[in-house]
């Protein structure tokens, strides 16, 4: 139930946070730790912080504008991949701020990187976890992933992809890699 509490302040909450601008603007919602995202041993969860996640990039969707072509053409959000680095634990009641920024994207993918950041306290501004995500949105009509640029244009968006650092490539090169391999 939590979590569809969060889901419905962030939607509600939306339009006085104001647009994003992208590529440059990043979506910053700030979350507390509550008891109920505890894990055994008294610090966030790390399936919760995935769960945050999906309302940061649903954030960036929403104040972009680019929420309401994905329910008008029907499209469906898909991750691909997600790597995650976990440097300090989140403990109860701390309060934290999740960033969202579109990093680069490809033909018809996008990486974003999402940095959980602590807000107040000793460690204030410090980051706690950091995660590149890469996907896209599907088209179940089609049966594929939407052209990025057509995404861009829905959205009034003209821009060239940032390059891509050292990073993200590596984790692109792994995620290759990772979908080429055999399974077990």
């Amino acid at each position: 139930m939590n979590l569809w509490i969060r889901l419905f302040w962030l939607l509600l909450t939306a339009r006085w946070r104001g647009h994003l601008n992208l590529p440059h603007d990043a979506s910053n919602i700030t979350f507390r730790v509550w008891p109920h995202d505890l894990d055994l041993s008294m610090h966030m969860n790390n399936g919760r912080y995935l769960t945050l996640m999906d309302l940061g990039r649903l954030d960036v969707m929403v104040r972009s504008g680019l929420w309401q072509q994905v329910m008008q053409r029907r499209w469906t959000p898909i991750a691909s991949a997600i790597t995650m680095r976990f440097q300090r634990e989140l403990r109860p009641l701390q309060q934290f701020r999740l960033q969202t920024k579109l990093a680069c994207w490809t033909t018809s993918q996008v990486v974003m990187e999402q940095i959980f950041i602590f807000s107040g306290g000793p460690r204030d501004g410090q980051i706690a976890a950091r995660a590149l995500f890469k996907g896209g949105l599907y088209d179940r009509t089609t049966k594929s992933f939407v052209p990025i640029t057509e995404l861009m244009r829905a959205i009034d968006i003209f821009a060239e992809s940032p390059d891509q650092t050292a990073e993200i490539e590596a984790f692109l090169k792994t995620d290759e890699t990772l979908r080429q391999g055999r399974t077990f």
